[in-house]
């Protein structure tokens, strides 16, 4: 099984070219903050290289910009190759789905986000959760 889940921000706008079958290829990295905090009281941060194909990269050339919160779902791939007579050894991860990870307004800063699709579920409380009733025995699927 090979499945890597990541949240965190994009370091840089994406970068998407197209080939020859048209369908677009999207390159971008994400800073994601570690769950600990280091001797000097800061988070330590690794950054990612993804890559996205298709559906996923137009939908991340269209929305995603340079300080976007995103959680990504993919793959960790070896992308070896020949360099001047050695191999040179490559891991990037091949996002299969990407979602945005906080409101559009927070997103304000990064980036016009008034056409992108909502990442929030629609309540009537106004605090990004949808309101559920009570439980009752007699609503439960379960029981």
């Amino acid at each position: 099984m090979n499945k890597v889940i990541l949240m965190g921000r994009l370091t840089r706008d994406p970068e998407v070219r197209y080939g020859n079958d048209n369908k677009p290829v999207a390159r971008y990295s994400i800073a994601v903050d570690r769950r600990y905090k280091d001797q000097s009281g800061n988070y330590p941060t690794d950054f990612f290289n993804l890559v996205s194909f298709g559906n996923t990269a137009s939908f991340v050339e269209k929305y995603l910009r340079k300080g976007t919160k995103i959680v990504v779902d993919g793959e960790l791939r070896n992308n070896n190759y020949e360099k001047d007579g050695k191999t040179v050894y490559q891991d990037q991860i091949v996002a299969n789905s990407v979602e945005f990870a906080e409101s559009k307004n927070a997103q304000g800063q990064g980036g016009d986000y008034s056409n992108a699709p909502s990442n929030q579920p629609t309540g009537d409380a106004g605090d990004g959760f949808n309101a559920i009733e009570d439980a009752t025995e007699d609503n439960l699927p379960f029981v």
